[in-house]
């Protein structure tokens, strides 16, 4: 028998929106965790916000605080006993709430707090106008997070590709073409999924971006809505530009009811999964699926015992949720979101997979038609999973909270890897692809993912005015996925590729 003590369960969750009328009255991060965090309290009706003696921070990229958890605890007049900063990437807020149930369920902790928070709205805003925001100085020695440019190939960085914004459309494409979609039909499965997102997003209180907007508003370019990376407009994509903050606040069972918090404002936390893929996406075999994403999926649905009523899939574009329904098996029509999605309801950062608890507990509370929810994050390129089940009764397996690393099975999927050619000649066959733009909506170039005869892999330039190449790319009928082009090698450390015409 798992006694009460060792039971985790989320007892509170607050959020706090700021939408100034000019960045100097704009609220730093922490002013929004802080507000979230008493309204994590407030909502728990209790005192336990002054008890904490575990505190996870989620990763604060808009404002480089030089101790974060410190600064957080001496403004709440806490001293907790634990305290963690995680890492970048939009599956840690997931992972420290799993960690914080789990300290409680170990008997390490007795009142746990997860919370985060961004200002990139204002930051920006304050930048263009060169206004100095009167903020907590950051320190010289604060945690700086890597750059996309540190992680990927060299390759990758000279033909634009070391972002999420421009590394993303080789999933899509090559997903695509895997599934046997037509161009078209795939831009209509993620127009209306966006849709489905942003009609959730309408019914959040702390919604950045308002609509509802339609699946022909989302994926048709417009002065309003440029393409920023074929096939993705601005409408498709994570929009950072918010200010937001959110916090789950945890106890055991057994203190929940000490402190009086009725049954029905309780929910559990079952456990989940994680694993990631290899940090430099050319050292994956393919691009049509996720290993990690499979495991960590798959995982969550044996942990569950079954399907789940609410879900949040992670939705920084729209390759991610649309391979996680295949691999949970869901129709083509579903609810994939409780919050609203990453350019909707906005996407703080890290820090979106918070909000998206809070609106998840808040579904368990009042449905009572939903008893389990997922909740799945994802990091940096397609590169880091995790998962973790809610829900409105306690785990009834052994022990309290059920975690699983599901690593290894994601490795034993993973087939051979091409070497990496930086500069071959020759015949090329198209693996995936994109164009980018530049802000004004001009096309910059294309990159393509080739693969060579003798089994080399390589990233080629696709020139701005070979014209014959991209309509090909930009045909809406045929996938140009598994054609066979022509490689050139140039001065600047990479090849181009063209089809002939």
């Amino acid at each position: 028998m798992i006694l009460p003590a060792n039971i985790p369960v989320i007892v509170g969750v607050g959020e706090y929106i700021d939408r100034p009328s000019t960045p100097s009255h704009g609220l730093e991060p922490m002013d929004l965790m802080l507000r979230a965090a008493h309204a994590a309290a407030n909502d728990a009706h209790s005192a336990l916000l002054s008890q904490v003696d575990s505190l996870d921070v989620v990763n604060i990229s808009s404002w480089p605080y030089p101790d974060a958890p410190g600064h957080l605890a001496q403004c709440l007049d806490i001293r907790p006993r634990h305290t963690t900063y995680g890492p970048v990437g939009g599956q840690s807020p997931l992972a420290l709430l799993q960690d914080a149930a789990q300290r409680i369920a170990n008997g390490q902790s007795q009142v746990a707090l997860v919370c985060g928070a961004e200002a990139q709205h204002t930051v920006t805003q304050a930048l263009k106008q060169g206004i100095e925001l009167p903020w907590t100085a950051p320190g010289s020695d604060a945690q700086m997070p890597l750059r996309g440019a540190d992680i990927v190939h060299s390759l990758a960085v000279r033909l634009g590709c070391s972002q999420p914004l421009s590394i993303y459309p080789f999933y899509e494409t090559a997903s695509a073409a895997h599934w046997r979609q037509s161009p078209s039909a795939a831009q209509r499965e993620s127009g209306e999924l966006w849709g489905r997102y942003s009609q959730h997003a309408t019914s959040n209180a702390t919604v950045w971006l308002p609509g509802p907007y339609s699946a022909a508003d989302i994926i048709t370019a417009s002065s309003d809505n440029r393409m920023v990376a074929w096939p993705y407009t601005k409408l498709m994509v994570a929009n950072p530009q918010v200010n937001q903050g959110a916090a789950v606040l945890l106890t055991s069972l057994e203190r929940a009811r000490d402190a009086g918090i009725p049954e029905q404002q309780l929910v559990y936390p079952w456990g989940g999964a994680q694993a990631q893929e290899p940090r430099d996406f050319l050292a994956r075999d393919h691009y049509w699926e996720s290993h990690a994403q499979n495991a960590v999926l798959t995982a969550c649905v044996h942990l569950a015992g079954g399907a789940f009523e609410a879900l949040e899939l992670y939705s920084c574009f729209p390759c991610v949720p649309k391979m996680a329904r295949r691999i949970l098996g869901l129709p083509a029509r579903f609810e994939p979101t409780v919050t609203g999605g990453l350019t909707f309801f906005g996407a703080p950062l890290s820090n979106y997979m918070t909000h998206a608890v809070c609106a998840m507990v808040r579904r368990l509370r009042t449905s009572l038609s939903v008893s389990r929810g997922l909740l799945y994050g994802q990091g940096e390129f397609v590169t880091k999973h995790h998962g973790l089940v809610l829900a409105r009764r306690p785990y009834p397996g052994h022990p309290a909270l059920a975690y699983s690393n599901v690593q290894q099975i994601a490795d034993s999927h993973r087939l051979v890897v091409p070497a990496v050619e930086a500069e071959p000649r020759g015949a090329g066959q198209l693996e995936a692809f994109t164009l980018l733009y530049h802000p004004n909506g001009e096309l910059r170039h294309g990159v393509a993912m080739v693969r060579t005869p003798h089994n080399t892999r390589t990233l080629a330039r696709v020139a701005a005015d070979d014209n014959w190449t991209l309509l090909a790319l930009t045909d809406r009928d045929i996938s140009p996925v598994g054609r066979t082009g022509v490689l050139r090698p140039t001065q600047h450390g990479y090849s181009e590729w063209s089809l002939v015409a």
